[in-house]
């Protein structure tokens, strides 16, 4: 405003008026103005008016929508939708679909995809032989596949996945995740991607979000979680995305989630959403690579030890969870019962998870360094 003031004065201006330009200060703001020149009767430029409107806060989030989107597509910013929490999100979710939709989930399984559409009525009755319910389409996901699930051959119309995986551990690589893509987009499905531990991924060929595979943002919802990365269990704050592209029979679930979101949740409170911003600062940045550095080092001396001492493990290389086969053919419960009795060491049994996870047992790696390393000691010792 001030050099479009002495243009006037000096007779410099130019004939156009400007709009919606940045600017940025000495003090580092930004400001977007727009300028306009004031003209008497006969067209002469007597003054001019200029608005400011300091945009340095705007473009600090923006950022952190992009940093929450990391692979980096553009135009993403309005598909993001703050909420408390993966869990919460993961569970409401299905709430946007028909109860006559047909369900797909690993096997094992994140308990809250099954059970909240068990409460929705869209699961059928349960298998007291199977133990599981008959209206759901289990993919089993065994030792010998690497515990990652098979494109199933009845076709579903939701795919529940969880990469980096809970509780196996597992991961996919990205040509894998492609072909579940392809298959979505030939089939009419719609994938809801839980990326709740994409931090924890250590390996080049891993993808940090589905929107990495072609074709995803018109088969694909993803989930996404600060409890895992940030510390923020009990904080509570997560976001989903969804992008605009994701129509199913001409309805838009951008829409149909986004009146769901603002009818049923309040949003985040405002002290929370400033710490989530804080993650995405160099600061913030730093101090998430040192946790999760250091859960992942308590990953790497469970696997390791556990392995010398004879067990069969998997995972902790791309996620903070350990998933070890139950010894002498104990059961889950079996095993915990003997870990709490003669170790003092609790983990979670894995029939928990599904019928698919009986004889395996789930240890987590978010603990103190000294703990973990007692706990590894008590169970090699017995």
């Amino acid at each position: 405003g001030s050099n479009l003031s002495l243009e006037v004065l000096k007779g410099t201006y130019g004939n156009g008026d400007r709009y919606s330009y940045v600017t940025k200060l000495p003090d580092g703001r930004y400001l977007r103005s727009s300028s306009l020149y004031i003209r008497d009767a006969n067209g002469n430029t007597i003054g001019c008016l200029c608005i400011n409107t300091d945009i340095t806060e705007t473009l600090k989030f923006e950022q952190v929508l992009k940093e929450m989107n990391r692979c980096n597509i553009n135009n993403m910013e309005d598909e993001i939708f703050v909420s408390d929490g993966a869990k919460s999100d993961s569970g409401n979710i299905q709430e946007i679909f028909g109860t006559d939709n047909k369900v797909a989930v690993c096997d094992p399984v994140y308990p809250v995809y099954v059970d909240t559409n068990v409460m929705a009525g869209r699961t059928g009755e349960y298998n007291t032989v199977h133990e599981n319910f008959d209206g759901v389409i289990y993919m089993p996901c065994r030792k010998e596949n690497g515990f990652l699930p098979e494109l199933p051959s009845e076709v579903p119309d939701l795919i529940y996945l969880c990469f980096p995986n809970n509780p196996t551990g597992s991961a996919i690589t990205k040509d894998e995740l492609q072909k579940w893509v392809d298959y979505a987009n030939k089939n009419g499905c719609v994938i809801i991607y839980d990326a709740a531990y994409e931090a924890y991924i250590s390996e080049e060929n891993v993808p940090h979000s589905i929107y990495e595979c072609e074709g995803a943002r018109t088969c694909a919802i993803e989930l996404r979680s600060f409890s895992k990365n940030a510390g923020f269990t009990g904080v509570r704050l997560g976001f989903t995305v969804i992008p605009k592209e994701l129509v199913r029979d001409g309805v838009s679930l951008h829409s149909l989630w986004a009146r769901r979101h603002g009818t049923k949740f309040n949003g985040a409170p405002y002290i929370v959403q400033k710490a989530g911003e804080a993650v995405y600062s160099e600061a913030g940045k730093a101090q998430l690579k040192d946790q999760v550095g250091y859960y992942m080092r308590n990953a790497k001396l469970i696997h390791d030890e556990l392995a010398k001492a004879g067990f069969s493990v998997s995972g902790g290389v791309n996620a903070p969870y350990i998933w070890l086969e139950t010894p002498d053919k104990m059961t889950s419960w079996e095993f915990f019962d003997y870990l709490l009795k003669n170790a003092n060491v609790v983990g979670t049994p894995g029939s928990g998870f599904g019928s698919h996870g009986e004889g395996y047992f789930r240890l987590t790696a978010f603990g103190t360094y000294e703990n973990t390393l007692k706990a590894i000691d008590r169970i090699k010792s017995l």
